[in-house]
């Protein structure tokens, strides 16, 4: 077995393209594989319509084409090597076992625009037909990255909207529709169609040697499935990036890409196509921008909306849009047809679109202000309104001054976030601060801290958000249960230290740390007893530094770093415990 190298698991190519068309038939067992032609079809092809559909092309696009064989799409699909096409020998073995199990059935080819493609599949079209099989070739062409000009006499290149084809044709087949008819809607879907992609890296092959990527920090608009040259390349943001992509595809002065004009209340299908790399949850934000743009800048609302991973670049750091105009009312109802394929991400059911795509956006939610909140009942315990809210602030700063220094510790023991969640949450107390709800609050210590206990509530979120709003929260419960019954008097030191006596009980009850388990608890026990016993808030500060200091070298109990190596909680302390620090230390 080859070492591992540039990040694959498999470095063979040729075992690589073998393993994962053999898996094909693990996910959909009504498929069967053909390692001699490296064919995927399925089992029950003799059963299947008068029309069988079969495509194929160089393998990394997955799930194109093997995980679109099934009922009610592809009969069979045929694989080259990484990039490349499949040979004519193999095409046409696949087309001759399908066409020859039943006599009178039509063979449908449905390619992308690539010369090899080209070459051998319509080579193999050809001798299909001189054996008496019913054969017909399609060709798909709906790149607009690279225009008119520079395709010149070859012609648009095929990207992600082929699979839109397919599936139109695959439901007209299953419907029982003839060949002349499949191939009419297949190629009227083929006519209406566009499709752009960008990416921020080019891929590498699995097997060939490894070489610096010169994009940088660019993003190339265009970009083909097999690391092609694009339109050009940019920097610039996710809504500059669509909004060109957008441009590309539906600018119809631009006589140079002007292949589909959709106008407002036109129907058509969208497709946020995953090149391979990207996270589902970027994939989202991508898709959302996408609809945004589509409404507000072109009064576009798609009837039907794919996003998900349907051809990719291997590994590919990049999306695609598609947009397919309905041409033929049955361009819908045919995408919305069942189909039986691992790899096809169904969208929802027919009747989900019947109200089409809310495109309005949602307003999130404002905080209750301080007067409209139960939280916010005034109390008898008073504060200096000119020292107490800028010792607060002081906190607030120097723990938002820190987020790089605590984010650099929680890489390393952690998950990275820790960072971000204390400065989402002092930032959110900061703007209270400095709303007109916080006036009242100023000089009202129990109104101030329930308050702020909401505030990190709506903001924080993470184990740090949980823990620091149990703690304010039990705070407020404490300072509470300190002044009962009593007149209005001063917020001291002792009525604060019993607060947080209360509180640190409270949350004991929502955490097993201790102090020695590194976590936050080993900087907030310290501060919180020193306190109590001296009453002194520069010496409570000093022994939570000394408890943040302890947990360099201490191994985890508890919390994302027990899956740390020594090496790492040996070079910090908890990223917990030193924000913690870093807020108190703006106390003093």
């Amino acid at each position: 077995m080859s070492k591992l190298t540039a990040k694959h698991f498999s470095n063979d190519p040729v075992a690589l393209v073998n393993a994962g068309l053999r898996a094909a038939t693990f996910t959909n067992p009504s498929l069967h594989f053909d390692p001699t032609h490296k064919v995927v079809s399925l089992r029950s092809a003799a059963s299947q319509p008068t029309v069988a559909l079969v495509s194929g092309g160089g393998s990394g696009h997955e799930p194109s084409f093997a995980g679109f064989v099934g009922e009610g799409f592809l009969t069979a699909a045929v694989a080259g090597s990484v990039f490349a096409s499949p040979s004519a020998e193999q095409v046409f073995r696949a087309v001759e076992a399908i066409g020859t199990d039943q006599p009178d059935r039509g063979v449908l080819v449905i390619i992308m625009n690539y010369t090899g493609d080209m070459l051998h599949f319509g080579m193999a079209v050809e001798k299909a037909r001189a054996a008496g099989i019913k054969a017909d070739l399609l060709v798909v062409g709906d790149d607009v990255g690279v225009g008119r000009s520079r395709g010149g006499r070859i012609g648009r290149r095929g990207l992600a909207g082929t699979v839109l084809v397919q599936k139109i044709a695959g439901a007209a087949a299953a419907g029982g529709a003839s060949l002349e008819e499949v191939r009419r809607i297949a190629g009227l879907a083929g006519d209406n169609l566009a499709t752009v992609g960008a990416s921020l890296a080019h891929v590498h092959v699995p097997g060939r040697q490894v070489t610096a990527d010169e994009l940088g920090d660019a993003i190339e608009i265009g970009m083909g499935i097999h690391n092609e040259e694009g339109f050009g390349r940019v920097t610039t943001t996710l809504s500059g990036l669509v909004e060109t992509m957008l441009k590309q595809l539906l600018d119809q002065s631009d006589k140079d890409r002007a292949y589909i004009q959709l106008s407002p209340g036109e129907e058509f299908v969208a497709m946020v196509n995953n090149l391979g790399g990207i996270s589902v949850l970027e994939l989202g934000a991508i898709t959302a921008e996408v609809v945004d743009q589509l409404s507000t800048t072109y009064s576009l609302r798609p009837s039907r909306l794919l996003s998900g991973t349907y051809m990719t670049s291997l590994n590919g750091l990049g999306f695609s849009i598609t947009l397919l105009k309905v041409a033929d009312k049955s361009f819908l109802s045919l995408i919305d047809a069942p189909a039986d394929a691992a790899g096809w991400s169904a969208p929802v059911q027919p009747k989900n679109w019947a109200n089409g795509i809310d495109t309005s956006k949602p307003e999130p939610s404002q905080p209750k202000s301080g007067s409209e909140t139960q939280s916010s009942t005034p109390s008898n315990l008073q504060l200096d309104a000119q020292v107490a809210p800028n010792k607060l602030r002081a906190a607030l700063k120097s723990l938002i001054d820190a987020e790089p220094q605590v984010t650099k510790y929680d890489t390393v023991v952690g998950d990275g976030d820790c960072g971000l969640c204390l400065k989402t949450g002092a930032e959110a107390v900061l703007k209270y601060l400095d709303s007109p709800a916080a006036t009242a609050s100023q000089s009202d210590a129990l109104r101030l801290v329930r308050d702020i206990a909401q505030v990190v509530e709506q903001n924080m979120d993470g184990t740090s958000g949980a823990l620091y709003a149990i703690f304010v929260n039990s705070l407020a419960a404490g300072l509470q249960a300190a002044v009962a019954g009593q007149s209005p008097q001063p917020a001291t030191p002792q009525i604060w230290a019993a607060g947080l006596k209360a509180a640190l009980l409270s949350l004991g009850k929502y955490t097993p740390a201790q102090p020695g388990d590194r976590t936050v608890i080993d900087a907030l026990v310290p501060f919180v007893n020193t306190l109590a016993e001296t009453l002194d808030v520069k010496r409570a500060v000093g022994a939570a530094t000394q408890g943040c200091e302890s947990t360099k070298g201490m191994k985890a109990s508890l919390g994302r770093s027990v899956y740390v190596s020594v090496e790492g909680w040996n070079s910090c302390p908890d990223p917990g415990a030193y924000g913690l620090v870093k807020l108190l230390e703006g106390f003093v």
